[in-house]
């Protein structure tokens, strides 16, 4: 990655470059320290808004390590064992996997067919919603960080639910905001505003620890009580590192780049999956990337031990990525990579899916 000199912004350009980028009304701002504790707040806020305690996410996701967030969440490791009992009323739904659609419709090549579930993910939402009629917020990531894209109308219809059950949209763009995904806001390549949007990891730089919950201004209703209060939240030095960073990604272009970049990235990953029959799914969107690893692609079989192995592999070459659900190679390239360097970690992640095969 190659490291480019960065020209000052005047304070007045610097907020007029990205204020104007929130999705929707967006605009009240409560600082964390931690994108845990971002989704606390937003916790706090949709309760105290809409005078209900329950809240509907999906299976699979990972929303944070504290109790309401790992309440949330939906994956076993950070659910179960010795914590004991977790937030009560946080139902959860099956999450939009078009690839591995948990409720039977069969896939094109991992694309939804809409003509065939006509978003049924979305259905059995609006469904609980409407049985449990007193939720105060449903809480996703818009591109979940396996990654799967939503299916098409999928948030739209979420939104809709949301409106007719008076519950909150909190949306998670703590792995996915700031540019990850070729638009400032993963959110906005659905059309779909939230009423609370999370920030964390990107907002400073990667390197200082500072987060936020985002959230329209109605939404202030209890300004008379501590939600937040962390010793840091309002830290000078964190919060110079989010201002700057939001100026890079908004001046830079940073976005649009990881767009570009996006598509070469999902082609080239095209082109392996033909080559290599260890390949079952490529996905993403911008510079969030997904390779699902399978020892049959008619029954999908994921294939841990073959990621595991690759994992190690690149490694060894210098190349590190992290992996999803045991099985998913999920690639996250710095938004400023060098189209050359990002190719070049694809022939090592070529020559390692190969050695892992044979």
């Amino acid at each position: 990655m190659n490291c480019r000199s960065r020209r000052a912004a005047s304070p007045a350009r610097r907020r007029s470059s990205w204020r104007a980028g929130w999705p929707g009304a967006l605009g009240k701002v409560l600082l964390t320290t931690g994108g845990s504790d971002a989704i606390e707040v937003a916790l706090k806020v949709a309760r105290a808004a809409t005078g209900r305690f329950k809240t509907v996410s999906f299976w699979d996701a990972f929303h944070g390590a504290g109790f309401g967030a790992a309440g949330l969440g939906g994956e076993q490791l950070f659910r179960s064992g010795p914590i004991g009992p977790l937030m009560p009323g946080t139902e959860h739904v099956a999450p939009f996997t078009c690839y591995r659609c948990p409720y039977g419709y069969p896939d094109r090549d991992g694309a939804p067919q809409i003509e065939l579930c006509r978003v049924t993910c979305a259905g059995m939402l609006r469904y609980v919603l409407e049985k449990e009629g007193d939720v105060a917020a449903v809480v996703a990531e818009p591109i979940r960080a396996v990654p799967y894209l939503p299916p098409p109308g999928f948030w739209q219809a979420v939104r809709a639910a949301c409106d007719a059950a008076g519950a909150l949209l909190i949306f998670d763009e703590i792995p996915t905001g700031l540019g990850r995904t070729g638009r400032l806001f993963a959110c906005e390549h659905d059309g779909v505003a939230p009423d609370i949007l999370v920030l964390g990891k990107a907002l400073g730089g990667g390197a200082l620890p500072i987060a936020a919950a985002v959230c329209r201004p109605e939404l202030d209703v209890a300004g008379a009580y501590a939600f937040g209060h962390y010793t840091h939240e309002k830290n000078p030095v964190t919060a110079r590192a989010a201002l700057t960073t939001l100026e890079i990604v908004v001046e830079e272009g940073l976005a649009e780049r990881a767009a570009a970049l996006g598509t070469k990235a999902l082609a080239r990953l095209q082109e392996m999956k033909r080559k290599h029959a260890l390949i079952g799914d490529v996905r993403g969107r911008g510079l969030l990337l997904g390779v699902e690893l399978v020892t049959d692609r008619d029954a999908k079989t994921p294939a841990d031990d073959a990621a595991e192995e690759v994992l190690y592999r690149a490694l060894d070459r210098g190349l590190s990525f992290k992996l999803s659900m045991g099985n998913v190679l999920t690639l996250t390239p710095p938004l400023v990579i060098d189209e050359a360097d990002l190719m070049r970690a694809f022939d090592i992640l070529d020559a390692c899916i190969g050695e892992a095969a044979a």
